[in-house]
């Protein structure tokens, strides 16, 4: 009897499993077919797919870029996830829980290096930041990312609002035409809570005037530092979602390894 009882236990432990694991997956697959569609359908709107040199002509960040290889990378996850809890294929099993343990280690070290290396991530953030900046103006989803950072973090450039002068329309040389000359974006602008309509202008030509003189119309600030900021007076929280994150994996990685023993 108690050989029976036990065998009676293992497929229905592994059953649950089997669909757990199937619809946790599918939902990841489904998430990332759209983030795909997403990334895809901008690349297409900037004439990217018909033009693949394209991709390499913007000098910053292509924020499309995100979307693709999310997309991408949970979509392989959830199709291996999912088709392998349902088939009970051993392959796609190995392959989901190897490709998913890759990941976690990979994010584990980042973030030890991360909290070794700060002074050199701060320096690569710096370079990151500096880099968008010069291609600002070049690509307006690049365009849109940084004026939300500038407006959420409160801040302007890298390590301040000088840092625009490596673009070419904001740069203080005499022989720039643009009517933005020494002055920084929009985003950059403090803004005034009674105001109703965007004023698109309140950058220009504010870098003309002195230091003292800013602080009341443009955040003086640099982004970098208030991200620093901004992650130390939110640590808890940051550190909660990225735990929360990791024991997924972990769970995700052990019921993969649970049904491919079955």
């Amino acid at each position: 009897m108690p050989g029976k009882h036990q065998h009676f236990q293992e497929p229905e432990v592994g059953c649950c499993g089997k669909y757990f694991l199937f619809g946790f997956n599918i939902v990841f697959w489904v998430l990332g077919a759209l983030f795909l569609a997403i990334g895809l359908w901008a690349w297409g709107e900037k004439g990217v797919l018909s033009n693949i040199s394209a991709l390499t002509d913007l000098g910053g960040l292509d924020p499309v870029w995100l979307f693709i290889v999310v997309g991408g990378v949970m979509s392989v996850l959830g199709f291996a996830g999912c088709i392998g809890a349902l088939r009970e294929n051993t392959f796609l099993l190995k392959f989901f829980s190897v490709f998913l343990g890759l990941i976690f280690f990979l994010e584990l070290a980042t973030g030890i290096l991360a909290f070794v290396f700060k002074d050199w991530i701060r320096d690569q953030l710096n370079f990151f930041i500096n880099n968008n900046v010069k291609a600002y103006r070049d690509d307006i989803d690049l365009q849109n990312l940084i004026d939300f950072a500038q407006e959420y973090w409160s801040c302007c450039g890298a390590r301040g609002p000088n840092d625009w002068n490596l673009n070419i329309y904001f740069n203080c040389t005499d022989l720039n035409p643009s009517r933005e000359r020494c002055g920084v974006p929009f985003s950059c602008c403090v803004r005034d809570p009674a105001e109703d309509v965007l004023n698109t202008q309140c950058g220009y030509d504010v870098r003309l005037r002195l230091e003292l003189e800013q602080q009341g119309s443009i955040h003086t600030k640099g982004c970098v530092g208030q991200f620093e900021k901004w992650l130390q007076e939110n640590l808890i929280i940051v550190a909660g979602v990225f735990v929360g994150i990791a024991l997924l994996q972990i769970f995700g990685i052990c019921l993969a390894q649970n049904l491919d023993q079955t």
